[in-house]
C-alpha cells in the first residue's frame, strides 16, 4: 500500500486547495494543521501522508491543539448526524446506563479540569478502557494532558486519513 499512491490517495492530491482544505478539517479541526498538510501535496504514499500528519502535530501550538480537540465530541455523546463520531465511538453502543452516567461525570470533571473535551482514539475501546484512560489522565498536569492528547490526535488522525485513501470513490 505503501510503495504507490493509492486511488484515494491520487483523487485527494488531485483536488483543488479548497476542496482539499475541506477534507482535511473533515479530518482534523485544527487549520494550522490542515495548512501544513495541504502544503505538502501532492504526497506519493501514504506513508508519506502519515508522515505529514506526524509532523504537522508536533508542531501544533496550544492553541492550535485546542481548536483540534474542539472538533471532537465528548465520549458517549457523538454529535448527532455525525457518522464520524458514531463509527468512532462504538465501544459505547452496549454501555450499561452506569457506565454512560460515570463516564459523563468524569467527562466533565475533567473538561472543568483541562478546559477540553476527553480526548482519546477511541476506534476499536470499549466503553470501560475509555472510562479507566479518563480516571488515569484526569491525574496528569495540564502540560502531561496536552501532550497526551496530541498523541491520541496523531492516532485518530491516521484512522480517519486511512479511510480517506482508501475509499473506493470520491
Amino acid at each position: 500500500m505503501t510503495s504507490s499512491p493509492t486511488p484515494g490517495l491520487t483523487r485527494f492530491n488531485a483536488l483543488d486547495d479548497s476542496a482539499a482544505t475541506a477534507v482535511l478539517h473533515e479530518v482534523c479541526a485544527s487549520s494550522a494543521w490542515g495548512s501544513k498538510l495541504l502544503a505538502q501535496r501532492p504526497f506519493t504514499t501514504v506513508e508519506a501522508l502519515f508522515s505529514a500528519n506526524e509532523s504537522a502535530m508536533a508542531e501544533l501550538t496550544a492553541e492550535d491543539l485546542a481548536e483540534a480537540m474542539a472538533g471532537h465530541a465528548p465520549i458517549g455523546r457523538p454529535k448527532p448526524g455525525d457518522p464520524t463520531s458514531a463509527r468512532e465511538q462504538r465501544g459505547m453502543a452496549g454501555a450499561s446506563e452506569e457506565l454512560r452516567a460515570e463516564l459523563l461525570e468524569l467527562n466533565l470533571a475533567y473538561q472543568e479540569k483541562f478546559g477540553h473535551v476527553f480526548l482519546i482514539c477511541a476506534t476499536g475501546a470499549t466503553g470501560e478502557f475509555m472510562r479507566d484512560a479518563v480516571k488515569v489522565r484526569i491525574g496528569n498536569s495540564p502540560e502531561q494532558e496536552r501532550e497526551t492528547a496530541r498523541g491520541e490526535l496523531v492516532k485518530i488522525n491516521r484512522i480517519r486519513l486511512t479511510r480517506l485513501v482508501e475509499e473506493e470513490s470520491a
